[in-house]
């Protein structure tokens, strides 16, 4: 050890110079715990623990994080090398033994309160669970996790983005997304909710001749738009030429259904749905591989038909 280092390890020295705090350090590597679960293991009073919880803070072996009114208390390993080092020499002294030992009983019972209160609250919640999970983190929780799949150098085209929404949820997954609608009046509010996205860039012009150059795409999808186009067939051939050899398309879109003549009425629907092995015959006919159509399980809330997910690879 240089001399340059000595002052701070005897200032460490100082900080690990007393077995309560040296307690309260083994079992903050363990876990996080707030001062009354510290209380409860080390069994001793509220005002020492925060006494001692300061000194290490202050010394920069333990953070803490706010959650209410409680602080949640952990182990940091020390505020640089030397320290670590020195606190790998006092663990490795102090073992699991004797008073170490019941702690580490007592911190396992305060664990499995934290279980038991945790089992509590989702054996009530059972039966609201997911209108919970939906007012706490919204109806996307459960596939925005699937982004993280993508590739972060692809570039995606929303092949009839619409009003942009996809798109923008998209753009910090991948290196870009193209957005493309026809519609002069949807681009304008795709623009409005796209805003300053890094890495969206809109484009206007037809599914059947897209703006897009041969194998610009490494992913292209068309959700929701089929049911639209008169020759679908012709959209797909668009999607094939725009993608690279092993791109993937992924069409989202309404299994056939018997509303075709309110949907085309209401919406302009061209298409009552596809059934699965119509939406396999085009896509093979379009030149795609490994086609695979799977129904998607309905969404209880949903008003409208049934829909599908198809992927497909271009060769």
């Amino acid at each position: 050890m240089n001399m340059t280092s000595a002052p701070a390890i005897l200032d460490q020295l100082s900080a690990l110079g007393d077995e309560t705090r040296i307690r309260l350090l083994v079992l903050l590597e363990r876990s996080e715990f707030t001062v009354s679960e510290l209380c409860a293991v080390l069994q001793i009073p509220q005002p020492t623990v925060s006494r001692h919880l300061g000194k290490l803070a202050e010394d920069g072996w333990v953070a803490h994080r706010a959650e209410g009114r409680n602080r949640h208390y952990r182990a940091t390993g020390g505020p640089d090398e030397a320290s670590r080092e020195l606190w790998r020499v006092v663990r490795d002294n102090v073992g699991g033994s004797g008073v170490y030992a019941r702690d580490a009983e007592r911190a396992r019972g305060v664990m499995a309160e934290r279980r038991r209160r945790s089992a509590e609250f989702f054996a009530a919640s059972a039966e609201r669970w997911d209108l919970l999970r939906t007012d706490l983190f919204g109806g996307r929780a459960e596939w925005l996790p699937l982004f993280g799949l993508l590739d972060p150098s692809w570039t995606v085209g929303d092949l009839g983005t619409g009003t942009g929404g996809f798109a923008a949820l998209l753009a910090p997954f991948v290196g870009s997304v193209v957005g493309v609608d026809r519609s002069a009046e949807m681009l304008e509010a795709a623009h409005d909710q796209v805003g300053d996205v890094p890495g969206v860039e809109l484009r206007q012009g037809h599914l059947e001749d897209l703006p897009v150059e041969d194998g610009e795409l490494d992913l292209a999808v068309l959700s929701l738009v089929l049911h639209y186009i008169v020759e679908p067939e012709t959209v797909l051939a668009e999607a094939h030429r725009a993608l690279r050899s092993g791109g993937r398309l992924l069409v989202v879109d309404m299994r056939a259904h018997d509303r075709g003549v309110e949907y085309a009425e209401e919406m302009g629907h061209v298409w009552p749905g596809f059934p699965p092995d119509r939406m396999q015959a085009l896509l093979e006919g379009a030149g795609f591989h490994h086609v695979r159509v799977t129904p998607l399980p309905p969404d209880p809330e949903a008003a409208g038909p049934l829909l599908f997910l198809a992927v497909a690879t271009r060769p």
